[in-house]
């Protein structure tokens, strides 16, 4: 995914709980210019991951704002082959329920994919809330 920015995130509706706008569309733009911000020295170290956005999370964790599937790369070995890839998926719906404007939304999106990223790398819950992005 890449974006060039832009977008249109409107304030809370009125009739909506008071939840942010802003289209599938826009958010897949937020979560591609995150992946842009990631170091190129990062990037080209990721192996067989792709990054997806879906509206809503499990049923059972309704504000999962991320999710990481797979191998991290800490944990692959010679019997890594031929599998399909790991899998990041970030959430829109839970991520504009918990943001008031369009710049939490922008902050939370970066977090939540380096979060997500990091578990690739092999990188547990602990050690990123230590470093800020829990």
């Amino acid at each position: 995914m890449r974006g060039t920015g832009g977008g249109s995130v409107r304030g809370p509706v009125p009739d909506n709980g008071g939840v942010l706008e802003m289209t599938r569309e826009e958010f897949e733009e937020l979560v591609a210019e995150a992946l842009d911000r990631i170091p190129r020295e990062l990037t080209r170290l990721m192996d067989n991951v792709a990054v997806f956005v879906e509206d809503e999370p499990p049923a059972d964790d309704p504000e999962l704002l991320g999710l990481y599937e797979g191998t991290p790369l800490t944990e692959r070995g010679e019997w890594y082959a031929g599998v399909l890839p790991d899998r990041i998926t970030v959430y829109r719906g839970p991520t504009l329920r918990m943001c008031e404007t369009r710049e939490d939304v922008v902050a939370e999106t970066e977090v939540t994919v380096v979060h997500e990223i990091a578990h690739h790398f092999g990188i547990d819950d602990a050690r990123l809330h230590a470093l800020g992005y829990g």
